[in-house]
C-alpha cells in the first residue's frame, strides 16, 4: 500500500512540474510577443505620424535647416541646430560621466572598504531613484548661480554674448553626466562581480599587481556588461527632457558652451502643448528624428559589443 502511495506521489510531481513548465514557457512566449509588438506598435506610429511633415515641408528643409521660427508670419522648421545640440551634449555627458561611473563601480567592486562601501553603495542607489525634475531644480539653484558667475567673468567686456544667466549647455551636461551615473556604476559594478575569480587569482599569481590585474584582466572580462551600462546610460541621456528643460535654457541657438539650447526632446516637450496644424506634425517628425537617432546608437554599439565578444572568443 506504501509503495502505490509513494510511487503515485512520484507520478503526481512530475505531472506538476510537467504543468509548471508549460505554464512558464506560455507566459515567457506571451511576454516576448508583446515586448516585440510594442516596439513594433510605437515604430510604426512614429513613422505615420513624422512623415507628414516631412512631405509638406521638406526632409532637407528640415533636417538641415538652421532657422526654427514655426509661428513666425513665415514658419520656418529647420532643426539643425536641435539635433548638434543633442548630439553634442550627449556626447559630452558620455565622456564625462561614463569614466567616472566605471572607476567608481572598480572602486566599489575591488578596491572600497567595506564601511566605505557600505556608504557609496546606498548614495548611488539613491540616485537612480531621484526623479529627473529633481535634477533640474538642483540645477536652477545650484548649477545655473556658479555658471552665471562664470560667463559674467569670461564675457564681461564682450559686447555680443548674449548672456543666458546660466542656464545654457555646460550646465545640461553637467546634468545628464550626474544623471547617467547610477545606471553605469551599478551594471558596471554587476559586471565586475561576475568575473571568474579564477581570472583575477591567475592574474595575482602570475605576478601582476592589483591595478594591473583590474584594468588588464577585470574590466577586459567584463567588457560586455560595462558596454550594456554605456548603451543604458546613453539612452538615457538621449531620452532626457525634464532636467535638461530647466537649465538648457530651452534657445534655439548653435551648441556653444554658454549658449542657451534646446535639446530633441526639449523642442517636443516645450511646444506641444499649444502647437497645431503643420507645427504639431514637424514636432512628431522630431520625435521620429530622435526614434531613429537612438535605433542608431543602440544598433552602432550592440556592433561594437558584438565585435568584441567575438575577438575574446578568437
Amino acid at each position: 500500500m506504501e509503495d502505490k502511495k509513494s510511487k503515485f506521489s512520484i507520478l503526481s510531481a512530475k505531472g506538476s512540474r510537467s504543468a509548471v513548465e508549460t505554464t512558464a514557457q506560455i507566459i515567457f512566449t506571451i511576454c516576448s510577443v508583446v515586448a516585440v509588438v510594442a516596439v513594433f506598435s510605437i515604430t510604426l506610429y512614429m513613422i505615420i505620424s513624422g512623415t507628414p511633415a516631412i512631405f509638406k515641408v521638406g526632409l532637407l528643409d528640415i533636417l538641415f535647416g538652421s532657422v526654427w521660427a514655426p509661428t513666425a508670419a513665415t514658419p520656418s522648421y529647420g532643426i539643425l541646430y536641435i539635433i548638434l545640440t543633442s548630439i553634442v551634449g550627449t556626447a559630452l555627458a558620455i565622456l564625462i560621466g561614463v569614466p567616472i561611473g566605471i572607476l567608481t563601480a572598480v572602486f566599489l567592486a575591488e578596491a572600497a572598504p567595506k564601511k566605505l562601501a557600505a556608504v557609496v553603495k546606498p548614495a548611488v542607489e539613491l540616485l537612480a531613484g531621484i526623479p529627473s525634475v529633481i535634477y533640474g531644480l538642483v540645477g536652477i539653484l545650484v548649477l545655473n548661480p556658479v555658471m552665471y558667475k562664470l560667463e559674467l567673468f569670461l564675457f564681461q567686456n564682450s559686447k555680443t554674448h548674449q548672456f543666458t544667466g546660466g542656464a545654457n549647455l555646460i550646465s545640461a551636461v553637467i546634468v545628464l553626466a550626474i544623471m547617467i551615473l547610477p545606471t553605469v556604476i551599478n551594471i558596471s559594478e554587476s559586471a565586475l562581480k561576475a568575473v571568474p575569480q579564477n581570472l583575477k587569482s591567475a592574474s595575482l599569481a602570475l605576478g601582476a599587481s592589483h591595478i594591473q590585474t583590474i584594468f588588464k584582466v577585470m574590466i577586459p572580462a567584463a567588457k560586455s556588461g560595462i558596454i550594456t551600462a554605456i548603451v543604458l546610460g546613453t539612452g538615457r541621456a538621449i531620452g532626457e527632457a525634464m532636467a535638461i528643460t530647466l537649465v538648457a535654457g530651452s534657445s534655439v541657438n548653435p551648441p556653444f558652451p554658454f549658449n542657451s539650447v534646446r535639446f530633441l526632446t526639449t523642442a517636443i516637450v516645450s511646444e506641444m502643448g499649444y502647437a497645431a496644424d503643420l507645427h504639431r506634425q514637424v514636432l512628431f517628425t522630431i520625435g521620429l528624428v530622435l526614434f531613429v537617432f537612438i535605433m542608431l546608437i543602440n544598433v552602432v554599439l550592440t556592433r561594437i559589443l558584438k565585435k568584441g565578444i567575438d575577438d575574446d572568443a578568437k
